[in-house]
């Protein structure tokens, strides 16, 4: 084929990024840009959807800039986005008609809880393979349809629109003439039944929202239009599309039963795949879509930590004790492995297996020899230790793989990664290129234009870098496993 490169979006939640493929799924040069986050009121999270539009256009035009390409140099695009975050808009105008209510936002808990309380959470588990959580999009829309003047009206008479990330990139790219989305993305809104593989009407009319807001459900790797000549200057399928998790899956070429990977970013998200079982969990995993390819069906056991990179963020940003990020690892590596000082970052209540969201993070431990060095260390523990309880968790589900894969921002932290290896007890894989979010994207839209022509060659393309044996004895990793129990034990409601 004449074109050359692959263009790949990551919308994420505390940035935008795009980047450029070779043919042999090499990165040609990439961009990113970071953008605000607002917090109207304790446990509310927005962004701004124009904001998000925005930093998408610029970082798509420098990233093909610095290629030195355009539109006809893109075979394809894939997008892959922060999952189920929420927007609605207008269909005539684009415009949203609020701020983007992003996943970490709590503002739903009272609605989650008295539907709890009518038993709705069975239904929701048995179809949807999710928590009845604040975490998905049915209650976040529901709150914009009953909070923002007008809107239920209007969402009646048909005139809006509803979608997460990838649904309002895919509109804007088009110039609005697609309202679509995948299956990956759709089985974060706790309205998609994972069995039919439809919206449910049952758990519509239960949320009460109006079939007429949602978008098509495709596969993942699918013709879901073509831009208009406004971002890219020229026609370019959109033939890729997944959440985060997902894609990174894919990314990590996590195609065969038990594949497991870890992937830090603004949180932690283990997915494992499970095939065509979608298992269900008695520990308060999540099971869903890993991919739907060619009309087949992957699931996936999934854990989910709200709080991993973000926490670091707020080391920088809101204590104020380190710079850059960069700065953990060697702090870490001064200091040690320490048990009497725990950080929990429960800022958004805690996820699996806990799915406690009114818990609040704390720092406990500390005396008066108790500083900086100590909070940071223990700040970077405090994700290895959610890690584990996600594997604790998906043990007793039934699934114990044999080797971590790891991927996303936090995994250049080389003493990280060895205490991850420790406290989990099995070795950690970083593979050679660590962004498998945005190379899954990538992935997708090479496999639909056949650039790739199976998922076997994308098993090929994969890379490792290095593996991280644990060394640490079992007796001393019962005793931090038991330090941390007690911390989260402080935090919960």
């Amino acid at each position: 084929m004449s074109s050359r490169f692959l263009l790949a979006i990551d919308q994420g939640t505390s940035s935008s990024r795009a980047v450029v493929f070779d043919h042999s799924a090499q990165v040609v040069c990439a961009a990113q840009e970071e953008f605000q986050q607002h917090y109207p009121q304790p446990g509310w999270v927005e962004h701004d959807p124009e904001a998000i539009w925005a930093s998408v256009q610029r970082v798509t035009r420098q990233a093909l800039a610095e290629a030195g390409a355009g539109a006809t140099d893109v075979t394809a695009i894939g997008i892959t986005n922060q999952r189920e975050t929420t927007l609605i808009w207008d269909r005539k105008t684009g415009e949203c008609v609020h701020n983007a209510i992003v996943w970490q936002d709590r503002r739903t808990a009272p609605m989650c809880a008295a539907l709890k309380a009518d038993g709705v959470d069975a239904l929701v588990a048995r179809k949807t393979g999710l928590r009845l959580d604040p975490y998905f999009s049915a209650t976040k829309i529901a709150w914009l349809l009953d909070n923002v003047d007008g809107v239920r009206d209007r969402a009646a008479r048909g005139e809006l629109a509803f979608g997460t990330i990838d649904s309002f990139l895919l509109w804007r790219l088009t110039g609005g003439s697609v309202h679509a989305t995948d299956a990956s993305n759709a089985s974060r809104t706790m309205l998609f039944n994972i069995h039919t593989q439809d919206w449910d009407d049952e758990l519509l009319q239960v949320f009460d929202i109006p079939r007429a807001l949602l978008p098509e459900v495709s596969d993942c790797a699918a013709d879901f239009g073509v831009t208009d000549s406004v971002t890219l200057g020229g026609s370019v399928p959109v033939l890729g599309m997944a959440g985060d998790q997902q894609a990174a899956l894919i990314g990590q070429a996590g195609f065969d039963y038990g594949t497991t990977k870890s992937t830090y970013g603004t949180g932690c998200f283990v997915i494992a795949n499970t095939s065509g079982n979608a298992l269900s969990s008695n520990n308060q995993l999540l099971t869903t879509v890993a991919s739907r390819l060619d009309g087949k069906v992957t699931y996936g056991l999934e854990g989910s930590v709200f709080v991993a990179g973000s926490a670091i963020q707020w080391l920088r940003d809101e204590l104020k004790i380190i710079d850059t990020a960069a700065e953990t690892e060697r702090i870490a590596a001064a200091t040690g492995i320490i048990d009497d000082v725990h950080v929990v970052p429960a800022f958004a209540g805690l996820g699996a297996p806990y799915w406690d969201p009114e818990a609040r993070a704390a720092i406990l431990g500390l005396t008066r020899g108790s500083g900086r060095n100590e909070i940071v260390t223990a700040t970077l523990q405090s994700v290895g230790f959610q890690t584990r309880d996600l594997l604790d968790a998906m043990g007793d589900d039934g699934i114990a793989p044999s080797v971590m894969r790891v991927d996303g921002g936090m995994v250049g932290n080389d003493w990280f990664l060895q205490f991850l290896a420790d406290v989990l007890g099995i070795p950690v894989e970083r593979p050679q290129n660590v962004e498998s979010t945005v190379l899954g994207a990538a992935y997708l839209a090479g496999y639909r234009s056949g650039v790739f022509e199976s998922v076997e060659r994308i098993s090929e393309l994969w890379r490792s870098d290095r593996v991280f044996e644990p060394a640490m004895s079992v007796d001393r990793r019962d005793g931090l496993l038991a330090g941390w129990a007690a911390a989260v034990a402080r935090v919960r409601s």
